[in-house]
């Protein structure tokens, strides 16, 4: 068989906290496409890697006290831990702090500056912290992010950009010539009709307002921005520099496969691909916008507290169980849902009893009643004819999946069969035959029948949930990989073992729910709980500075003062502020404070509030405003 070569990889996972189910559906629908592209006798290469840069980071890294570089070199080894607990057989692990790399992209950016189509100017709009991203006022969506929907902030800062509009006619016409560059189809009639038909804004690719980045070579006070620096890894980590470019480069690119999630497919279909065309290399044959892992109905979130990890089911439940339920349960275009009660279901349902029950007592019979040696028999009573049949349709199923990366109907393919051997068990009642001397001949024709069947089975199976598949192997004593129906002749199988074993609902959810608690009193006694925030909730939070230009006290309002501030926006801001009893207002007029400039406004005696100063609690009875000195009024303050 030729080694054709198959280059695939997945999204480097953002090093900014431990990857969840969601993140992980990523590495497990990779590595079930390079499996099956192994065992088809290709040249695999397998990257996945992880994105160290960006200004979340950097803020994350402060607010542990540590340097970036530490915080990313500890992330990117949990990433690694997560990956190597789901059994994920990648070649290469990129970080995009490697030397190589980072020289690699700035190298990038040099040549495409050089050449015009990168150009320094200035932005102004609205910028996402947590997805590191500006939007115009019109790609907002209810006023909010269009990509993960939280507050965003006003910016303003000297950048360079990259000229797409420049390569869109090319891009679209490439994307018409090559139907399927984009999969599923959905999400090219979304990158279309939402993106390219309107017309591309040009890229922002550098920033000022951070340092934790790759510096731009002949401006350092810029960094390379995260999406051009990420993109790239695709082509550094196999080679890639404009200088001059490896073997291994040339050899496996173009990619051909990006498996990513669903809310990136922008950047991976029209970013992604322009960059290319300006740097004047190929563009990867197939980007797989694959669907979310959701817990219940709701996106898996830190702040919702509804987060799962796949290292931790898989200590609980197994790597396979888990690898299975992400495998079967997300589809190739909707999304799918993870509870514990799901989990556990699917568990008992499809893999203890289907397939753990089917294997088991098969190889049971066969050593019960034949010494565990049975061989192929001719005969031909209506169950073993579709018996046979199953297993050809189930084998054209799967392979038609597999190829197309529908992994869910792969594994609805096998499952099928799966239930298909034990409803001939059923109708062949192996048990009644046995008491039948006459009939022994059919019965060792029946259980090398269920044992081929299964040898298909645990070979389909092999991509999916390859240590159960080479448990199922070992215990047929047998490692034939051909899919066609009679292609072995007998069988001396091992002793039966369970595969999986059935999981009390009841008692695992106990267990769970125990947990869960007891992590809740390990917090110490008689200390005041904070309820803790991520770093995304913190930076929703807009705070500047601000100088008081009048002050008086509001009728009626013992405790309130009305507060005229400068924010720097050009036009005055009211808050009511209850530190009547401190301050008196001829002493806070002049000062510069803290005000909270997003927070949703609110009547307070009929003075309409918007905003809130800070202050901190002194003593019992007493407050302090937090007053700043040196600072102009509308700084941001972080």
């Amino acid at each position: 068989m030729d080694n054709k070569k198959f280059y695939i990889t997945t999204a480097i996972a953002y090093a900014s906290s431990k990857p969840h189910i969601g993140n992980a559906y990523d590495i497990v629908l990779a590595d079930m496409i390079a499996r099956y592209k192994r065992s088809k006798g290709f040249d695999v290469y397998f990257m996945t890697g992880s994105d160290e840069h960006g200004q979340k980071i950097e803020e994350k890294a402060k607010l542990q006290g540590i340097s970036p570089k530490e915080y990313v070199d500890a992330a990117a080894e949990q990433i690694q831990s997560v990956w190597k607990s789901m059994n994920t057989t990648f070649d290469k692990f990129i970080r995009t702090t490697d030397a190589d790399h980072e020289a690699a992209v700035s190298a990038i950016f040099k040549k495409l500056y050089n050449q015009g189509d990168i150009y320094k100017s200035e932005y102004e709009g609205k910028y996402c912290v947590p997805c590191e991203s500006f939007f115009t006022a019109s790609q907002l969506v209810d006023g909010k992010c269009p990509d993960c929907g939280r507050d965003v902030s006003d910016a303003k800062e000297e950048a360079y950009f990259l000229k797409l509009g420049k390569y869109q006619d090319a891009l679209m016409k490439h994307i018409e010539e090559n139907p399927d560059f984009i999969k599923p189809e959905s999400r090219k009639n979304e990158m279309i009709n939402n993106f390219l038909k309107p017309g591309l804004s040009d890229l922002c690719v550098s920033r000022s307002s951070f340092k934790w980045g790759i510096p731009v070579e002949f401006d350092n006070k810029h960094v390379i921005y995260v999406w051009l620096d990420a993109l790239s890894n695709y082509i550094t980590g196999i080679g890639y520099n404009p200088d001059g470019s490896s073997e291994q480069y040339k050899k496996y690119w173009p990619a051909d496969l990006h498996v990513i999630g669903k809310d990136i497919v922008r950047f991976h279909t029209i970013y992604w691909p322009i960059i290319l065309m300006a740097l004047g290399e190929p563009l990867p044959k197939q980007v797989l916008g694959h669907p979310w892992v959701l817990v219940g109905e709701d996106k898996m979130s830190k702040s919702k507290g509804n987060t799962i990890y796949a290292d931790e089911l898989a200590a609980r439940f197994g790597t396979d169980a888990v690898r299975y339920y992400l495998l079967s349960e997300v589809s190739f275009t909707n999304d799918g849902s993870i509870t514990y009660e799901s989990f556990i279901n699917k568990f008992n349902t499809d893999l203890a009893n289907t397939y753990g029950n089917l294997v088991n007592r098969s190889i049971a019979m066969t050593n019960k009643y034949f010494g565990g040696k049975v061989s192929k028999k001719d005969y031909s009573n209506t169950c073993d004819t579709e018996l046979v049949e199953a297993v050809k349709t189930a084998v054209a199923d799967y392979t038609s999946a597999m190829d197309s990366y529908h992994n869910a109907d792969a594994c609805e393919a096998v499952l099928t069969l799966a239930k298909r051997c034990n409803k001939y068990i059923d109708e062949t009642m192996p048990w009644a035959l046995a008491k039948d001397e006459a009939k022994k001949d059919y019965l060792e024709g029946v259980l090398y029948n269920l044992l081929e069947a299964i040898r298909i089975v645990g070979i389909m199976l092999s991509p999916i949930v390859p240590e159960s598949a080479e448990k199922i192997a070992s215990q047929l004593n047998c490692d034939c990989k051909e899919t066609t129906f009679g292609a072995l002749d007998a069988f001396s199988v091992g002793e039966a073992s369970p595969l999986f074993a059935r999981l009390d609902a009841e008692k695992v959810l106990a267990e769970l729910a125990a947990e869960a608690e007891a992590a809740k009193k390990q917090e110490p006694e008689n200390v005041a709980k904070i309820s803790e925030i991520s770093i995304e909730d913190f930076c929703k939070v807009e705070l500047k500075s601000a100088l008081i230009k009048e002050c008086e006290p509001i009728k009626k309002a013992k405790k309130l003062l009305k507060l005229t501030l400068d924010d720097g926006s050009g036009k005055d801001r009211t808050v009511a502020s209850g530190i009547a009893n401190y301050y008196k207002p001829e002493d806070l007029i002049g000062k510069t404070v803290i005000v909270v400039a997003n927070l949703k406004p609110a009547t307070l005696c009929g003075v309409e509030s918007c905003g809130m100063i800070l202050a901190a609690d002194a003593g019992e009875n007493d407050v302090k405003v937090v007053f700043l000195e040196g600072v102009p009024a509308g700084a941001k303050i972080r």
